[in-house]
């Protein structure tokens, strides 16, 4: 049962991890790539297009974590002057717009990825394909996906609050309603 919950610890925070390991790794990595050009005149040839892919792979996986904490840009002040029950419809419908681009993205970039690609697009430095850089745009949104459908889930379905944590911290600074 132990290692049922950490398995389920895993996956509900995929993405903080895997964000987490990709920063330290191109930071590292860029950081590497200064000291060897500072004091031995010597550059990593690779170094710098990895933490470029790195740092791109890094956006696309934090760009699902914000949605798995239901903190992604969105502009939600309207929702404050409707009744609480229109504003989560609206932004219900909001999110089906969302995952239905995230759908209609995801086809897209699979098409591209894995049938137009072509198998000998290799990146300059390293003569790795470019396949293998190019999938996190389909993995990235099934995940974005995923995570707004388990938002929703949980907000409309369970009745959990979920609050975006910059609004939890406004709401403190604001300090108590009157």
């Amino acid at each position: 049962m132990a290692i049922h919950r950490i398995l389920l610890k895993f996956i509900d925070n995929f993405e903080n991890y895997t964000c987490q390991f990709l920063l330290a790794f191109f930071v590292v990595l860029l950081f590497i790539q200064i000291l060897l050009r500072e004091f031995f005149s010597y550059s990593i040839s690779w170094g710098e297009e990895l933490a470029t892919y790195l740092f791109v792979w890094f956006v696309f996986f934090g760009a699902c974590y914000a949605c798995r904490l239901g903190a992604h840009n969105r502009v939600t002040f309207q929702f404050k002057l409707l009744p609480r029950r229109l504003g989560v419809a609206i932004e219900a419908f909001a999110d089906l717009v969302w995952i239905i681009f995230n759908c209609y993205f995801i086809y897209l970039s699979y098409t591209f990825v894995f049938v137009k690609m072509n198998l000998f697009w290799k990146s300059q430095t390293m003569g790795i394909p470019m396949k293998y850089f190019y999938v996190v745009l389909p993995l990235a949104f099934v995940l974005m996906t995923l995570r707004v459908i388990q938002i929703n889930y949980l907000r409309l379905i369970k009745g959990v609050d979920i609050k975006d944590p910059d609004a939890v911290d406004i709401d403190k600074a604001s300090g108590p309603a009157k």
